[in-house]
Order: C-alpha cells, then structure tokens, then sequence
C-alpha cells in the first residue's frame, strides 16, 4: 500500500530546526488513519459502532534526524493480527532520499466503548477484520 507522505511544519521542531521526539508518535497515529480512509473503512465508521483501536504500547526508534521543510513517508504493516488485538509497524523514511528516519511500532487491543471492555474485532466488524486478514495475507506473498 501507498505510505502516509508528511511533510513537517514548523511547530514541529526545536530551535535547531529538528523535529521534536514526540511528534513521531502522532504521526503514526495520523498513517493509522490514514490507511483506515485509504481501505475504504475511515475511523468515523469504528466510532459510530463504539469500537476504538486502544494503544497498548507504542515506540520509536529514531535512525536520523528529520528537519523542518523535510517530507517524510511512513510505511505501515500489520505485523500481528488477532481477533481481540494487532500489532503495527511503521518505517519512516525520506521521501526525497528514503533515507531511513526511524522505525515504530505499536499495539492495540479492540475495544468497545458501549461495553467498556475488549472485544473480538472478527465478531463485532468483521468486514474491517477481513479488511486487516486481506491485508497481512497480501504483505506475505511473494
């Protein structure tokens, strides 16, 4: 699947120009919706049937600096899919040089808000847990 293309702004950064730590982690938020939108199952859609993708954990391991002006592409996979949770990977490279920037990851559980509590994603969505079968089955091709 096509990346999340980013370019960076302004507030983004320090004095030196370099892109604060944290702001990764909301990047990989926004290629997590992205790529929602991009399945033709935008997170509206989980929302309105009270199923949140819950962040278990999150990381980043950053390779190289990226600076204001810079555009960024993050590459994400669906590492581990479950039916109560999934693991995603991310790769953020240069779009200019694809020079590698840093590398994410992040876990999530399938929660529902009416219910407060996980749930198997096969049972209360399945056309978006198809979605996410389709989508790992199609990465380990060859």
């Amino acid at each position: 699947m096509t990346a999340y293309k980013r370019k960076v702004h302004y507030y983004e950064t320090d004095q030196m120009g370099v892109v604060h730590h944290a702001n990764y982690i909301r990047w990989l938020e926004e290629a997590r919706v992205d790529y929602l939108e991009r399945v033709g199952f935008g997170y509206e859609k989980a929302v309105a049937a009270c199923i949140d993708f819950a962040v278990l954990s999150v990381s980043c391991e950053y390779k190289s600096m990226v600076r204001f002006g810079d555009t960024v592409n993050i590459h994400m996979d669906i590492a581990e899919l479950g039916v109560l949770r999934m693991t995603l990977t991310y790769r953020i490279s240069d779009a200019e040089t694809g020079a590698l920037r840093a590398l994410g990851e992040s876990r999530h559980c399938y929660y529902h808000s009416g219910k407060k509590r996980p749930v198997s994603l096969k049972k209360e969505m399945p056309e978006l847990y198809e979605i996410f079968e389709s989508a790992v089955e199609s990465a380990g091709a060859p």
